[in-house]
């Protein structure tokens, strides 16, 4: 039997900035990863977050994401492995604490933007993220592109693993995501992307 999650980053509106339709995404998805701060989201958006997806039925991940809000977390920097463990801890735990004040828990981790691209193709940085996860609860879920170094790692670790696919993005014939800037990335046409 295939069960389908309908997930959505969420959260990631900070300060006097509105980005994306959380309440009405939260009414039609299964799961959301919800910003932690990092590239998107603050402290109000966050424990607002929560309380939408839980007053939904909504199952809440956290959106680790790289220390980038001017670039949306989507610009690639270098990061020793030490470095990525220590902030997707720090990102979990952000997210963790404010879900157990609101009564509910965690289920999962999806990287965001450049750090997940990464660690989908660097070794050294998948293994980082998912002792990352263990640290935290090993009990979560992380989510990642099939095949990638991040979802062998969180195998080998004995994390469970959920490999799931962008419906709204093109894919490189080698499974990775077409580039954003890339003409024909973003698919926009509902047709496409039930097709």
């Amino acid at each position: 039997m295939i069960h389908v999650d309908l997930n959505a980053d969420v959260g990631e509106s900070f300060g006097a900035f509105s980005i994306g339709e959380d309440e009405a995404l939260l009414a039609s998805i299964t799961s959301a990863s919800v910003a932690a701060g990092v590239h998107g989201g603050d402290p109000t958006v966050l424990r607002q977050t929560i309380r939408l997806a839980k007053a939904h039925g909504v199952a809440i991940g956290v959106h680790p994401g790289l220390p980038d809000l001017a670039g949306f977390g989507r610009r690639e920097m270098r990061l020793t492995p030490a470095e990525a463990e220590d902030l997707v801890l720090y990102q979990i735990a952000a997210v963790a604490g404010v879900a157990a004040a609101e009564g509910t828990r965690l289920q999962h981790v999806k990287l965001h933007g450049a750090l997940y691209n990464m660690a989908a193709r660097n070794i050294d940085l998948a293994r980082a993220i998912v002792r990352a996860v263990s640290a935290a609860d090993r009990s979560l879920l992380l989510f990642a592109p099939a095949g990638s170094e991040m979802a062998k790692a969180a195998e080998s670790d004995g994390i469970a693993v959920t490999c799931e696919a962008f419906a709204d993005r093109a894919y490189n014939a080698d499974g990775s995501l077409v580039g954003r800037r890339v003409p024909g990335a973003l698919m926009t046409q509902p047709e496409t992307v039930v097709a």
